[in-house]
């Protein structure tokens, strides 16, 4: 049997970060973490080490966007799924490219929350009705737009990225390889250096657009 997904909330509204506990919980979930604000999600996160942060848009102090870079620079196998009372094409887009890989509503039942959990830490990139096409078409401007020359990236940080974009975490890429957990994180630290790329997201974004997930 598997070993259940371990989940971090981030929510400062505390009767609210209980229910969604106590639902995530009763579902089959480990919650490692629940906590108020952007800055403690930071600094547990690698104690914790979470499959999923739900993570809320609005927080005291760090935002939730800034959170979500923050977590996702320091391990890029983190998925973030933003789970918000704002539904505006704004802050979707500015968790997107932060490297959250889903955006739900708070209006959204708790089935459809269990289910996105589910599907993001599977790797699938989960937006409540409607935002999944304003995230795409985005992703498409940007893709329309001039790119300036690339580096050239090495045999092994192709093959890392290549993994990286068929959605495995670090670990899953780690073992495929036969190398160390560290190993693989420097290297995709490495490749998003030479990209100037932020998140895992825009990375994969990128493997899409030179074809690289093709390949087998």
């Amino acid at each position: 049997m598997s070993d259940p997904t371990r989940v971090m909330i981030v929510d400062d509204h505390p009767i609210w970060r209980s229910a969604v506990e106590r639902d995530l919980a009763d579902a089959g979930f480990l919650i490692v973490a629940a906590v108020p604000d952007g800055e403690t999600a930071v600094r547990v996160a690698p104690a914790a080490r979470p499959d999923v942060v739900l993570m809320d848009l609005q927080l005291p102090g760090m935002t939730g966007v800034e959170a979500t870079a923050e977590l996702v620079r320091s391990d890029p196998s983190i998925r973030v799924l933003m789970f918000s009372s704002s539904g505006e094409d704004a802050d979707v887009l500015r968790a997107a490219k932060a490297g959250a890989r889903g955006y739900l509503v708070k209006s959204a039942p708790a089935e459809e929350l269990i289910a996105a959990v589910h599907r993001t830490a599977d790797g699938e990139a989960v937006f409540s009705s409607g935002l999944a096409a304003l995230v795409l078409g985005e992703y498409r401007r940007m893709a329309s737009e001039p790119a300036p020359e690339q580096p050239v990236l090495t045999d092994r940080e192709t093959e890392v990225l290549r993994l990286v974009a068929q959605g495995l975490t670090a670990k899953q890429v780690a073992d495929r390889l036969v190398v160390s957990h560290r190993t693989v994180q420097n290297h995709v630290q490495n490749t998003l250096r030479k990209l100037q790329l932020h998140n895992r997201v825009e990375l994969t974004r990128w493997a899409v657009e030179q074809g690289l997930t093709d390949e087998t």
